[in-house]
């Protein structure tokens, strides 16, 4: 078994330009979008982007996973230096926030028949979530009895519900507010 080389520096910018540009035109696209608008916008030949990802596919399934490393991030950046009292309800928001990109995504790949296994990094981002929970608990700004599953839930139904129904900005916002306004202590 041979192990893959590392990129070069240029190759690394290309493959972040190709991830940054798909993820903004199957946002804006869905299924109508194209490689070669995605190459158009990252600045590079249609060869370009299929030398980093063959298919479709393997380009939808980078996002994704570049989507949740990302998620992963923020929430570790607010664990080390966000005030537990409100980086729980800063990470929340911008999960559902995020459902906007990654609902767009998810629907494609379930489109083209592949299963989004979300492995270590949906333990990774479960973790992480949870560490913040904790935190916001003994600070005494989240519900006592709240559980990680339960505020998964919430964060996954009002994600979905936004992206399925096309909520607007403004209504995502006031949504997210009722619904974390029910996850504080009485």
């Amino acid at each position: 078994m041979t192990q893959d080389k590392p990129l070069r520096a240029d190759a690394r910018r290309n493959r972040a330009r190709i991830l940054a540009a798909a993820e903004e035109v199957f946002t804006e696209q869905g299924a109508a979008a194209s490689t070669e608008e995605v190459a158009t916008r990252a600045g590079v030949a249609i060869g370009t982007v299929f030398r980093h990802f063959p298919t479709k596919r393997d380009l939808l399934a980078a996002i994704m996973k570049e989507l949740r490393r990302r998620l992963i991030e923020r929430a570790d950046a607010l664990a080390a230096g966000g005030d537990p009292a409100t980086a729980f309800y800063d990470y929340f928001a911008f999960l559902v926030e995020s459902s906007a990109n990654i609902g767009p995504v998810v629907g494609l790949l379930a489109e083209e028949g592949t299963e989004i296994e979300p492995g270590d990094q949906i333990m990774a981002l479960a973790n992480a979530f949870g560490a913040l929970l904790e935190a916001a608990q003994r600070a005494g700004t989240v519900r006592a009895d709240a559980r990680l599953d339960e505020v998964m839930a919430l964060v996954s139904a009002t994600g979905h519900g936004a992206v399925a129904g096309g909520w607007p900005d403004d209504l995502r916002r006031r949504t997210v507010a009722l619904v974390q306004d029910a996850l504080r202590p009485r």
